[in-house]
């Protein structure tokens, strides 16, 4: 993955969902989430001058990043999942799935960057920061519908 131009492209295509500046926020090495306001850390030798990639590329290389693709919106009344994101979406789950994924209730998915690495995971976080436990939650990778869309949305917004 080339992180830079991945992030360059979230970024620009974001604002429907999500503040451009918040949309990427760290996350520590026992998954919790670090600060959301990268755009405003004055560690890991960001400088003012810096653009928001730029920053984040520096932060990068101490800690773990998670980049916002969009938000989860689960309706149990009828078993399905609306994605806001680049591309907006309503999936039908199974019942098997809304089990599986409905604890997710409103959370933001995307992935999560470990540090100094290119290698990444696909989860869900609760961005909204007021909650104490507000933490990285890996999507295991799997065969259904909903892993499989949310999937793709990643895949076709990274650049390799």
């Amino acid at each position: 993955m080339n992180i830079e131009k991945s992030i360059e492209n979230i970024v620009a295509k974001c604002d429907n969902y999500i503040d451009p500046q918040l949309a990427i926020c760290i996350i520590r090495d026992n998954c919790t989430m670090g600060s959301n306001n990268i755009g405003e850390l004055k560690k890991y030798g960001i400088e003012n001058e810096d653009s928001y990639v730029e920053k984040v590329l520096k932060v990068l290389k101490h800690e773990n990043i998670f980049i916002t693709f969009g938000m989860l919106a689960f309706i149990p009344m009828f078993n399905e999942c609306d994605i806001f994101s680049i591309e907006d979406k309503t999936i039908s789950l199974s019942s098997e799935e809304f089990q599986k994924y409905g604890d997710l209730k409103e959370e933001y998915f995307g992935i999560l960057i470990k540090k100094n690495s290119n290698d990444f995971l696909i989860g869900s976080c609760d961005l909204c920061g007021c909650k104490i436990d507000s933490s990285f939650r890996q999507i295991k990778k799997s065969e259904d519908n909903f892993y499989k869309t949310i999937n793709n949305i990643i895949e076709s917004n990274i650049i390799y």
